[in-house]
């Protein structure tokens, strides 16, 4: 953020504002903690303050203190609604296109308040008064980190603050792997740390609290991993019948794309879930070194996120989703060598 961009937010939030805070659709552990953080540092500053989730998020995420003030566009619509038109300040968290907040996106086009956004996504839009949007980042939580710290009160991070910005940058970094991570990162976790988050309960409620029905789905999910060593791909598809045989819930499928990138020799991995109630096939894409999932997620499944983690969908069924993948890879052969 320039210094005027930092003078303009002291300004906005140091008289009472009804303030909304959004993170986008099927938000994950950066958009809820980034979201859930900010909400903890502007009631310490006195502001009528609400996060407006555009729907559910998953139940490993709902022990962070503070989630269970989150209101759900979808099951809360008449309260999420008014609170939005109210609004005379709106925060955008983890995403940087009106499209990412689903059946919100009407609600936020019309919309008088100023917006702010936060983000680490490419290409953002211009919707905002101001902007601070950084594709360097390891995570909108490191940001958030960082807005607090250019308005001079890292003093205000609590315990429960911390706790909410470690979880995000743990998540997004892959617990620290991704090459966004920087010394930089680790110098704010440590600073996190010191001021309570607790990393080793933190990781527990992330990655240790696994349900029976989860990990067999995991075991499905292996099992249909398709391994295409011409193009050092890896793909995994899911279908609805397979994830309601395991009682699917939220978030059940996270982090199942990576498995493929453990693989020695594989660059780009893939992951394609059948969701029968949106009529789409939900697609997350992983890469290491220089090939851009975020280029190929937006050339060929109106989609987007990183160079190396993007997401897409398709309308087409899983079996010609994946031979609309495999068909593309060809052209990509000399990308993924």
């Amino acid at each position: 953020m320039n210094l005027q961009d930092i003078q303009a937010v002291k300004e906005l939030i140091s008289t009472p504002q009804k303030i909304v805070i959004v993170p986008h659709k099927n938000p994950d552990g950066d958009a809820i903690g980034s979201t859930v953080a900010l909400w903890h540092f502007l009631k310490r500053k006195q502001q009528d303050v609400v996060v407006v989730s555009p729907n559910d998020f998953p139940d490993f995420l709902k022990w962070i203190p503070g989630n269970e003030h989150i209101l759900n566009f979808e099951k809360e619509n008449s309260q999420a609604r008014e609170k939005i038109s109210a609004a005379s300040l709106i925060f955008t968290l983890d995403f940087n296109h009106f499209s990412r907040t689903g059946q919100m996106q009407d609600f936020l086009d019309s919309a008088t308040a100023d917006f702010i956004m936060i983000d680490h996504h490419q290409s953002p839009s211009d919707y905002a008064k101001i902007t601070y949007s950084d594709v360097r980042m390891s995570s909108t939580c490191e940001m958030i980190y960082n807005f607090i710290a250019y308005l001079d009160e890292t003093d205000k991070i609590t315990p429960e603050i911390a706790t909410c910005l470690y979880t995000g940058i743990m998540t997004d970094t892959g617990s620290f792997k991704f090459r966004s991570t920087t010394s930089k990162t680790h110098r704010v976790v440590a600073e996190l740390m010191d001021k309570g988050a607790q990393n080793t309960e933190i990781h527990h409620h992330i990655y240790d609290t696994n349900s029976p029905s989860r990990m067999k789905l995991l075991g499905i999910a292996l099992n249909n991993m398709v391994l295409l060593e011409d193009y050092h791909t890896a793909y995994i598809t899911l279908t609805q019948d397979e994830l309601n045989s395991c009682n699917y819930k939220k978030g059940d499928t996270e982090g199942f794309v990576n498995y493929g990138l453990t693989l020695k020799g594989i660059k780009f991995a893939v992951i394609f879930i059948e969701n029968s109630e949106e009529g789409i096939i939900k697609i997350s894409f992983r890469s290491v070194g220089e090939f851009s999932v975020n280029q190929f997620a937006r050339n060929h499944f109106e989609g987007g996120g990183h160079d190396n983690a993007a997401g897409g969908k398709s309308d087409l069924s899983i079996n010609e989703t994946v031979e609309k993948f495999t068909k593309l890879l060809e052209n990509y052969k000399n990308d993924l060598a």
